[in-house]
């Protein structure tokens, strides 16, 4: 295997051959079957896979653990993300090589899938032993990270917004 799939990758785009292939033995090849989860929302995790053939659905629960809706069953209160496919060359779980918390996401394979899997232990131990990689590394995914928290920010607002207007007419109306 050589830093090829490395390089379709997002992440990865700003490495060189030289890089990539200093990077690409502590990844591990995973192949998943239809149907299988990837990753399961709420369980801990320390790995991040980068999808290198298949197609696979991000979901996430719509309720807290815990909390009964009425009307809401357990396929009701899940609402797909997105689909993503090998061309997209998508990796997910790269904040567990951080933080080793629970998953935010649940990741299902759509069809059979092949991933690039790489874990906490083999990323850290691969910084170590190339400090400059780390450091382009660790900047590409604080930059993925502060993104999809200014994306976070910006749907907030949205929802804290749109919560509020239905608030101030349901006060309204009563009146």
């Amino acid at each position: 295997m050589n830093g090829e799939a490395l390089k379709k990758a997002a992440l990865f785009a700003g490495l060189s051959d030289d890089e990539r292939d200093r990077l690409m033995p502590a990844f591990a090849p995973l192949s998943l079957a239809a149907g299988q989860a990837v990753i399961v929302e709420g369980q801990p995790g320390d790995d991040m896979f980068l999808l290198t053939s298949g197609r696979v659905r991000v979901s996430k629960a719509m309720l807290l653990k815990g909390i009964v809706a009425p009307g809401l069953d357990g396929t009701a209160a899940e609402k797909t993300l997105v689909e993503l496919s090998d061309a997209q060359s998508p990796f997910f779980g790269e904040m567990a090589l951080l933080d080793r918390d629970i998953r935010s996401a649940t990741v299902t394979c759509l069809t059979d899938c092949r991933f690039l899997r790489i874990d906490r232990d083999a990323f850290f131990a691969c910084l170590q032993a190339h400090p400059a990689l780390g450091v382009k590394l660790l900047t590409a995914l604080a930059k993925r990270l502060a993104g999809l928290v200014r994306k976070n920010n910006v749907e907030v607002v949205k929802l804290t917004t749109a919560l509020a207007l239905v608030l101030s007419r349901r006060g309204a109306e009563r009146r």
